[in-house]
């Protein structure tokens, strides 16, 4: 069976969800939504984990043309984010345009007829003049290819994938993995746990999270004055994430000073035990890997059945997790905290472009694109959250806003032109990247040498070295003269 539609987008979580309310609004309704799961959400339907929440402010982590006025808390659960990109959804009428348990395994542009054909893991397949991803780059959970994985006589599970069916209580646990996710479920499992080990391979930057409640008197407000809500929002992205984080990205010494001094006590605030706090206190620059917001974590590692391990695990047995030093860590369950394949772009898709190539082998050296959008050789084709566009200081749906009216404007311009194609020119491409990557070695993120954000030779692939100030104002309009128009 074959579908056509005019623009065929990938994922309904944020990304997906953004594109279809901004298209409806566009007065454009010719569009397919595919999505493998069954139901909405992407990432919030997916990491359901215990204390599962947001680590930028509700506000901010809400469309700004579709501001939710009554968020219960300073940082939201999960399940308050998944019902508001679930209620986004419905309320903007994109449920037709949505196909559920459509996992896109290929897609192929077909030269002569300017279009692409979109293959779906049930056999059926899907013709539109755009594709446009919406997949993300944290959706594939990673499990590291530890040695023995499979004779652990226990249960094993990724954060991403969380098995609710398992009752921890009473259960010796080992976490792997120690990062955003662990930071969070591991307050809430430590008071089951009989006995909790978590294994670090580095320590992270923790800032103070001060979270909070919303009064019933701020939703009246903002219920009642709907600008209050789009003013807390613009006040939170430029002051929670331009004013504060963006310095450390663009390592301003005194702000990564007070910075990492701000840090350290919070450290010394909540761990008393100089020996666990040694443990806990980063060798590497502030900024060069996630800042995480938090409250909790410290003060589980001072509880007595909760252990923190720095030796290098050396593989799993069956009675559970032995490390470098020969040490068996009893465990009956393991949980991996660790964290996604962040750096394979759109896998484990096969995407053919003009002339049959494929755009595995153009990353064969690391994902790029121009703006983070498009990409040589694969003519309407469009990104949202791709290359070189993730931040470290500000929430996502900043970059995603800026990505779709981009998009939008493209479409809206080739048609104004009568014209049926768009490929961004490759030397326009190559000069982009050439900027970004000298821009990206200036960065905090170059200074350390294992992030998710980097491949194995250094080079950065998913971070964006700028303010989201300046990101907005390179996307404001298509310039189809960094293209090559065919009809």
């Amino acid at each position: 069976m074959t579908t056509r539609t005019r623009i065929a987008i990938i994922g309904a979580g944020h990304s997906g969800i953004c594109m279809g309310m901004q298209l409806k609004r566009a007065g454009i309704h010719d569009f397919l939504i595919l999505e493998k799961g069954a139901t909405l959400g992407g990432t919030w339907r997916d990491n359901t984990y215990p204390g599962a929440s947001c680590d930028a402010p509700s506000f901010l982590y809400s469309f700004s043309f579709a501001q939710k006025t009554d968020w219960s808390r300073r940082f939201a659960w999960q399940s308050e984010l998944l019902a508001y990109s679930v209620e986004c959804a419905v309320q903007s009428g994109l449920l037709p345009h949505c196909r559920f348990n459509a996992e896109v395994t290929a897609a192929g542009f077909d030269d002569a007829r300017n279009e692409w054909r979109i293959t779906l893991a049930d056999g059926s397949t899907v013709e539109a003049q755009f594709l446009v991803t919406g997949v993300g780059q944290l959706h594939r959970p990673a499990i590291p290819a530890i040695a023995g994985r499979d004779s652990f006589a226990g249960v094993q599970f990724h954060s991403a994938r969380w098995d609710h069916g398992v009752d921890l209580a009473g259960k010796r646990i080992a976490v792997i993995g120690n990062a955003a996710s662990a930071v969070q479920f591991v307050p809430q499992i430590a008071p089951l746990a009989a006995q909790l080990t978590i294994f670090q391979r580095s320590a992270n930057w923790l800032m103070p999270r001060k979270d909070c409640l919303y009064s019933p008197r701020l939703h009246r407000w903002m219920g009642r004055w709907p600008w209050l809500a789009r003013l807390r929002h613009q006040f939170q992205w430029f002051f929670f994430g331009e004013m504060q984080l963006t310095p450390l990205m663009k390592q301003v010494r005194v702000v990564q000073w007070l910075a990492t001094i701000k840090s350290k006590m919070h450290l010394r605030r909540q761990v008393k035990d100089p020996a666990l706090r040694a443990k806990l206190t980063p060798d590497y620059p502030i900024g060069a890997k996630r800042v995480l917001f938090n409250d909790d974590y410290y003060p589980t590692l001072n509880r007595r059945n909760v252990r923190l391990v720095t030796d290098a695990v050396e593989c799993i047995e069956a009675g559970g997790v032995r490390t470098r030093q020969g040490e068996l860590v009893a465990a009956d369950v393991i949980i991996y905290a660790t964290g996604f394949h962040a750096t394979d772009f759109l896998a484990p898709m096969t995407i053919t472009g003009a002339g049959g190539r494929s755009l595995r082998d153009e990353w064969k050296a690391g994902a790029r694109a121009y703006l983070g959008v498009t990409v040589s050789g694969f003519p309407n084709l469009f990104m949202l959250y791709g290359p070189n566009t993730n931040l470290g200081h500000n929430s996502i749906l900043v970059m995603i806003e800026a990505q779709v009216g981009y998009i939008i404007d493209a479409i809206r311009r080739l048609d104004a032109r009568e014209a049926r194609r768009l490929d961004v020119k490759r030397d326009v491409m190559d000069a982009y990247n050439g900027w970004l990557q000298k821009d990206l070695a200036k960065s905090v993120w170059a200074a350390d040498k294992q992030s998710w954000y980097k491949l194995a030779d250094g080079t950065i692939t998913n971070n964006w070295p700028h303010s989201t100030i300046r990101y907005r104002k390179l996307l404001r309009a298509a310039d189809l003269g960094a293209y090559e128009i065919g009809r």
